[in-house]
């Protein structure tokens, strides 16, 4: 897998973003003072996919392989997309808040802490259903990396669509999430324009 090395805030900064949504807490981040500088229609458009990518911690061709899943989906193709985007399993584990970053929550799954529905899955991109419940596997849960977490994100606001306690570390996904419920800066109609080009 491609592993991008540019900084994240510098990301941040080149995609005019704050880095909040990453579940970074950056005080010192700056945002790009290039705002007088004219951005092409397909310049905007690239800018939101690469955006999504960045949020969501994926790369071209799993991208692109959802966003065409979306468009075989009844309803509006982007809505689709960000829907699909929500599900997968490292982001279910960030917005749960059994890790700080998607990037932590990705490699929480890889390193096979997760259980879906009782099974232990280790694959980030693993699309989650309603009705599944997710949890930290039981021995896992006294390690200190878990504790931090759960000290780090105690109060942190789970979305409504969401059941999860940091307690128990486990939670349920009670139902699909509405656009207006996923809460980040991206505009999935200028990423549709790209591809339906």
């Amino acid at each position: 897998m491609a592993i991008n090395r540019t900084p994240v805030l510098k990301r941040c900064r080149s995609l005019d973003m704050e880095p909040a949504y990453l579940g970074v807490n950056k005080t010192s981040y700056r945002k790009s003072m290039r705002s007088g500088r004219k951005v092409s229609e397909y310049g905007l458009q690239l800018r939101e996919k690469q955006k999504a990518k960045f949020i969501y911690g994926v790369q071209e061709k799993p991208f692109r392989n959802l966003y065409e899943k979306a468009e075989r989906m009844p309803g509006l193709v982007g809505t689709n997309l960000m829907q699909l985007l929500e599900l997968r399993l490292d982001n279910i584990i960030f917005r749960m808040g059994f890790a700080r970053t998607r990037r932590e929550a990705r490699q929480i799954v890889t390193h096979r802490f997760v259980l879906v529905n009782g099974k232990t899955v280790n694959v980030p991109s693993y699309k989650v259903q309603p009705g599944d419940t997710i949890e930290i596997r039981e021995k896992s849960k006294n390690i200190q990396r878990f504790k931090d977490i759960v000290e780090a994100n105690n109060g942190v606001s789970v979305p409504a669509w969401l059941e999860a306690s940091l307690d128990t570390l486990s939670g349920k996904i009670v139902e699909l999430p509405l656009r207006e419920q996923i809460d980040v800066p991206v505009n999935e109609t200028l990423i549709v324009e790209l591809y339906s080009k």
